[in-house]
């Protein structure tokens, strides 16, 4: 078997239903499914049973330890000669695999993290946080827009590796944080080719509200800290962006209070930010603000985590 498809899932029968269906219309069928049910009180069962007769899958429940170490046990259920994982909250397009065959065996590539897109069906909502989540201007374009495809560390929502690269590796060392980037960088350091496969996007439904968007942003922040207890160098300059915007803001009063020219030069940088997004996004005018709204909490809640997470790992 070629692949062997990889799906944590906690308390989301729904989401998964969707998933499922979008399998169901791959062009290329040589896969298995496992859907890891890591201790949900909605049982998903019932949806991954009424596929039996679509898709080769196979369903597991276990007691909740975190997404990562359920994405091991799929993998020690796995079949397949190449292990892909997404998160319950995509869809999949129909040439995915036909795309990724064909990327792996043309770049000879072990491993792989593919971008994350809205959907023409996609509320509002849901395309501006697309946008702040990849555009330029809030994460310079690192979720799948890169120039150079070998910088591109994968993304548990849509990555893979080889059995070759499990069996001499293991997999997720953490339940929870930035697993799934950590184990990028283990791979790259053990000599393994990962890239960017562009081509093989997926469709992110993010159900989060305005809130619930910053939190998840807060801990992408603390993540990128995280990491560094693994691997010292994976903390650079860049990542550290989202902290100064953020410590401008809070600044910026004082500049005006106590620097007027500091504060005004500070306010234009911020408001020509603020032009860039609102031309960039797209769509009209509520996606645009849309777009401007979630780009400060994506930057916000990304700065705060930082923080915080530095708090954690090195004054402590």
């Amino acid at each position: 078997m070629r692949f062997s498809v990889i799906i944590p899932v906690y308390n989301r029968p729904e989401e998964l239903q969707k998933l499922l269906q979008s399998l169901c219309k791959q062009s290329f069928t040589d896969f298995e499914v496992i859907v890891v049910d890591d201790g949900s009180d909605l049982s998903s069962q019932p949806i991954a049973n009424g596929f039996e007769a679509l898709l080769s899958i196979h369903y597991c429940y276990q007691n909740n330890t975190g997404q990562g170490f359920a994405r091991n046990k799929g993998m020690e259920l796995a079949k397949g000669d190449y292990f892909v994982f997404f998160d319950s909250d995509c869809v999949i397009p129909p040439d995915y695999f036909s795309i990724l065959n064909t990327a792996l065996i043309s770049r000879r590539l072990d491993a792989h993290g593919g971008p994350d897109d809205a959907g023409e069906d996609f509320s509002d909502w849901q395309k501006a946080m697309n946008f702040s989540m990849t555009s330029f201007w809030t994460t310079g374009g690192i979720r799948g827009k890169m120039k150079n495809p070998a910088k591109y560390q994968a993304r548990g929502y849509n990555m893979g590796f080889s059995r070759v690269v499990y069996a001499n590796l293991g997999g997720f060392v953490h339940p929870n944080m930035a697993e799934d980037i950590e184990l990028s960088i283990r791979i790259k350091k053990a000599g393994y080719k990962l890239e960017l496969v562009e081509e093989a996007f997926v469709y992110h439904h993010r159900k989060n509200d305005f809130f619930s968007f910053i939190r998840q942003s807060h801990q992408f922040g603390r993540n990128r800290v995280f990491i560094t207890r693994f691997h010292k160098d994976a903390l650079k300059p860049v990542h550290l962006l989202p902290m100064l915007f953020l410590l401008g803001l809070v600044f910026l009063p004082i500049g005006f209070l106590y620097l007027k020219p500091l504060g005004w030069l500070m306010a234009a940088a911020y408001f020509l930010w603020t032009m860039a997004v609102l031309i960039s996004a797209k769509g009209g005018a509520k996606s645009r603000f849309l777009a401007v709204l979630t780009s400060y909490g994506q930057l916000i809640g990304y700065g705060t985590g930082v923080l915080k997470e530095v708090f954690n790992t090195f004054l402590k």
